[in-house]
């Protein structure tokens, strides 16, 4: 039985009866955790055993685990760490070691949990507009800069066993909403997007997946970028973006509409998978039984990015903390 076309939660830290026999019927090809689905490092475990399980061993158990106010898992479970923009001002030129060294601690502690994804690196270019929500969880306000440390990020998950997802595809930095709030709306020139966010995400192509952005690119389509054939397309054929793109979740306030229809325009307008949280059962059921399983394209994408899960490279973790508190001059948790 194929992967369906859809990443889902769990309402607690164990899968209930009915979620159970859900995941099994339906296969989603993913799972993603929030707080309420943390207790205890066994009982994390125990729930991704019972994710995989149910849908399968190749089956995506990520998280959004960036640092700051972004972070799932916290202490006693994991590290608390700073807002990755405050961790680069604080690493200066030392920021990418010290941000792959950060991540790698991350990827290991992840692994370590059952998890085999993260929702990073970030590679949405700061500004001085950019919304307070995701601003401090930007790396940069220069290009070169945000695609050095998002490369860095991306390899030290691959490096712990643990698939990275690159995000905002085509780039989030110059919304000055919230989308989790509303719809936000940019102006810029097609050509300045090109040489800016969308070039980022350009040096950033090959990585094996992706997740988009709930924007509307006033320039190119009234769609938001999510929902939008001219926006995916961009994403394939101009960004040459060809990993598996998942859609940032679609029980935000910038998506109107039923989710159902909103799962199916996404997966319509190019999109791999689509990930729904935070929902009742019923509508989870109901998103799993209307996007379908996974497109022939999809499924070859996600092979094609599983092949990318090694096995995590030997750390000395200790030799790391060290280092990375070297480099930022003892300052690196948050």
């Amino acid at each position: 039985m194929q992967y369906s076309a859809c990443i889902l939660d769990a309402e607690g830290a164990r899968l209930t009866a009915d979620e159970k026999a859900f995941f099994s019927e339906t296969r989603p090809m993913g799972f993603i955790l929030f707080a309420r689905n943390i207790e205890t490092a066994d009982q994390v475990q125990a729930l991704c055993d019972e994710f995989r399980e149910a849908a399968g061993e190749e089956c995506l158990i990520t998280i959004d685990q960036e640092g700051g106010r972004v972070q799932r898992l916290r202490e006693p479970l994991a590290r608390n760490w700073r807002a990755p923009l405050d961790h680069v001002s604080q690493a200066g030129q030392n920021a990418t070691r010290a941000m792959y060294l950060r991540y790698a601690l991350i990827a290991d502690e992840l692994r370590k949990l059952g998890l085999n994804s993260n929702c990073a690196p970030v590679a949405d270019l700061a500004t001085s507009q950019t919304h307070p929500f995701l601003r401090n969880r930007c790396y940069a306000e220069d290009l070169n800069s945000v695609v050095e440390i998002a490369m860095a990020v991306a390899q030290a998950h691959l490096d712990g066993g643990v698939l990275p997802v690159l995000k905002h595809i085509p780039g989030h930095g110059r919304a000055t909403m919230d989308s989790h709030k509303e719809l936000p709306h940019v102006t810029t020139s097609r050509d300045v997007l090109e040489e800016t966010d969308f070039e980022a995400f350009r040096r950033l192509k090959n990585l094996p997946v992706g997740m988009s952005a709930h924007i509307v690119f006033e320039q190119i389509d009234s769609l938001p970028a999510t929902l939008s054939p001219k926006m995916v397309q961009t994403i394939r054929e101009e960004i040459g973006f060809d990993g598996l793109l998942m859609t940032d979740d679609i029980s935000m306030k910038a998506l109107s509409g039923m989710p159902v229809d909103v799962a199916k325009a996404a997966l319509k307008a190019g999109c791999d998978v689509a990930l729904y949280c935070n929902a009742s059962f019923e509508d989870r059921v109901a998103v799993a039984h209307a996007v379908g399983p996974l497109s022939d394209q999809a499924e070859t994408r996600r092979v094609r990015a599983f092949e990318r899960l090694k096995p995590a490279v030997s750390l000395d973790i200790p030799a790391i903390e060290d280092e990375l508190s070297a480099l930022m001059s003892g300052h690196v948790y948050g």
